[in-house]
């Protein structure tokens, strides 16, 4: 496993680790006295809630302004204050007395109050070095101690997370224990071992020019990199403020390690010729959103030349710049605030003499960025974080020294606000209302929200019709959850990988039952050849099937098919492999013929092109999914590919059923990969009214 997947997998388990909630308790043993009754805010549609952060001139919190100081105007129009509310926040709670929500949807839950404040830590891995992710490891953990109030919530993301896949939490203490252990996952300056980026690599040496071909490689594989890792760090925070929307109307705040971008605009030397070769571009329709796209082919290259070439033409025009003005927009509309701190502190250079390039240097130059070039790189940076802050009314650390002083800042600018509330005026027209709030006191300076998205009609009325119907609703959410399930433990590395499908299967027109199991090695390489035993036990602990296979390579699939049907329910699925340990799994037989799971099959460049049972549910763009389900009928089967909200997708798939030697048969759907971006997916696959939903996850 990559030094960056072991980051994200550890952020991503730690995420996930949720104490059952327990009622706190003072130091004497005895529960913290009830508190006075809070002030209800509303939740219709036209009732807008705006939480105010009024300073001095010296910045510090008022904490003594009354409703009648201040003034709202939506769109130039005074409204009427409903509500008021002055909110302060202590923390450096215990540990122990933090009430940590016991699930995921708890953990959302507590993110709507609108009393709780609502942070996400990002850390860029992309633009943050080792030595700034030590540097910046004990400021951020007190920083987080003093903030966490006993209603607040905060999750960590990095750019190679979902957005949805964050969750909330109130205590530090897993996020303390990776940043005390992990302290190097900062990847800025570094030869990271993803596979794209090693692709590039390989594809663009940088030898220079030759007696053959006088094209100049030097330079490209780095531009790429830089590029996009850049890309993928502000296309996640734009994803992660757009999440940030749906969960809450109130105020977020987001600290964003990092070390600043560049805001890569189009270069046309990047997309020059190379090889002696001038890139055709071929015109076609993007499936995910069918407008027109270009993709870049290279006449006599094998596939990877073109991916990297096609990566190469798209890198080259991106537009980081517009795409980090529209982030501020978004940010604008989801009431989401920007504390971006670079943990560098007080800099001179923006790289290091020993950053690494793909490659040999051109003639008569070195590796090292002019010292006039590095500057102007630095203030980049620095301005980039600067503006995030400024249009989203956050505070920037920068260029400081001492980043305990700079994250008290933000700890003091957090912890005391206003709460206000409204009746707008205004129409449910689905657009944009800007909102302007002051305080009538002279020598006040306010922040507060710029405005918001009003509702539609529509989506009112939609609303509503959801609510009436919530048994339905919740039926279809719990079938999409219980398919995406799988894929939280994807991140987690182990020897052995095992994955089962149970099923049915016809024999002699009679419905037999059936195991199917996957078993993967994460040994690299892959060992030549392994025995693998498969016990199959029922809830009562009697061994009801056994069988053993040798696979060659990294996977192996092994049927258990038993001639007599055990009664139906839960059953384990034991598996050993000599050298890699045992691995079980539970798995439910249902009665026939409902299948319960499926055997999920790659083919891509690490399988020789050709199929391979797996059971790692991340796949890259460059491979194909196919997905056999278990049947003893032979209805006919239809599939639709589904987005991890369980919208159908527009990338048609076919279905069939197919007869296998041994008996089995097959409801079967495959997908080849390349149209979609990195995210969650589902494969539905029916037959008449039964459907089985299949969920993998594309990396990048």
């Amino acid at each position: 496993m990559t030094h960056r997947g072991r980051v994200v997998a550890l952020i991503a388990a730690s995420s996930a680790l949720v104490a059952i909630a327990a009622s706190p308790i003072t130091s004497q043993g005895q529960p913290p006295p009830p508190q006075p009754p809070q002030p209800t805010f509303r939740t219709e549609a036209n009732y807008v809630r705006v939480d105010v952060y009024p300073t001095d001139r010296n910045g510090a919190p008022v904490g003594d302004l009354a409703q009648e100081d201040f003034e709202i105007l939506e769109n130039g129009v005074p409204q009427k204050i409903e509500q008021f509310e002055r909110v302060q926040i202590r923390g450096n709670l215990p540990q122990e007395m933090r009430r940590e929500p016991d699930s995921v949807e708890a953990g959302r839950q507590a993110a709507q109050n609108p009393r709780a404040r609502v942070f996400v830590v990002f850390l860029d891995i992309n633009h943050v070095s080792i030595e700034s992710s030590h540097h910046i490891r004990q400021p951020l953990i007190d920083a987080l101690n003093r903030l966490i109030g006993p209603d607040d919530v905060f999750a960590v993301m990095t750019p190679e997370m979902s957005a949805r896949d964050i969750t909330f939490a109130r205590r530090t203490t897993t996020i303390e224990g990776f940043l005390t252990r992990y302290w190097t996952w900062g990847e800025r300056n570094q030869i990271s071992k993803d596979p794209v980026e090693e692709q590039y690599r390989v594809c663009y040496p940088g030898l220079g020019p030759s007696e053959v071909c006088k094209d100049d490689d030097r330079g490209i594989a780095d531009e790429m990199i830089e590029r996009r890792r850049e890309k993928h760090s502000l296309d996640a925070l734009t994803d992660l403020v757009r999440y940030l929307r749906g969960v809450r109307e109130e105020r977020k705040g987001i600290l964003a390690v990092t070390e600043g971008w560049r805001l890569f605009g189009p270069d046309q030397t990047l997309a020059r010729q190379l090889g002696c070769r001038v890139p055709k571009t071929t015109v076609g329709v993007d499936p995910r959103t069918g407008r027109l796209t270009a993709d870049a082919a290279v006449p006599g290259l094998g596939t990877s030349m073109l991916k990297c070439e096609a990566d190469r033409q798209a890198l080259a025009h991106i537009n980081d710049e517009q795409d980090f003005r529209a982030l501020l927009d978004e940010a604008n509309g989801a009431n989401a605030s920007f504390y971006p701190i670079d943990p560098r502190g007080l800099t001179v250079f923006d790289e290091p003499i020993s950053k690494p390039t793909t490659g040999l240097p051109r003639p008569g130059s070195t590796t090292i960025v002019p010292p006039d070039i590095d500057q102007a790189r630095l203030r980049g940076r620095h301005e980039s974080l600067r503006v995030l802050a400024l249009n989203t009314d956050g505070l920037a650390i920068v260029d400081s020294n001492d980043l305990n002083k700079g994250l008290r800042r933000v700890v003091d600018d957090l912890s005391s606000y206003y709460l206000l509330g409204y009746y707008s005026t205004g129409k449910l027209d689905g657009r944009f209302h800007p909102m302007t709030v002051r305080v009538k006191r002279p020598g006040v300076q306010v922040r507060a929200r710029r405005g918001y998205l009003a509702a539609t009609p529509a989506a009112v009325t939609a609303s509503a019709r959801a609510a009436a119907a919530p048994a339905v609703v919740s039926a279809e959410a719990a079938a999409i959850q219980a398919a995406l399930a799988p894929l939280a433990g994807a991140q987690r590395d182990t020897p052995l990988r095992v994955h089962v499908a149970a099923g049915w299967r016809a024999v002699d027109t009679i419905a037999r039952p059936g195991f199917w199991v996957v078993a993967e090695f994460s040994a690299t390489p892959p060992p030549p050849s392994r025995d693998v035993d498969v016990t199959v036990i029922s809830a009562s602990g009697a061994a009801v099937g056994h069988a053993t296979g040798t696979g060659a390579g990294r996977s192996v699939l092994v049927p258990v098919l038993l001639s007599e049907p055990p009664p139906s329910g839960e059953f384990t699925v034991r598996v050993r492999a000599e050298g890699f340990g045992t691995g079980t799994v539970q798995v439910t037989l249902l009665n026939s013929p409902e299948p319960s799971g499926a055997i999920v099959m790659r083919r891509g460049p690490t399988t020789g092109n050709r199929d391979a049972p797996t059971a790692d549910l991340r796949f890259r763009r460059s491979e194909r999914i196919r997905v056999d389900i278990p049947t003893p009928e032979s209805a006919s089967v239809t599939a639709r590919l589904l987005d991890r909200t369980g919208t159908a997708m527009p990338i048609p798939l076919a279905a069939s059923v197919r007869d296998d030697a041994n008996g089995s048969r097959w409801q079967t759907s495959e997908l080849a990969l390349a149209p979609l971006a990195p995210g969650d997916y589902l494969v539905e696959l029916a037959a008449g009214e039964k459907r089985t939903l299949i969920a993998f996850r594309v990396v990048p």
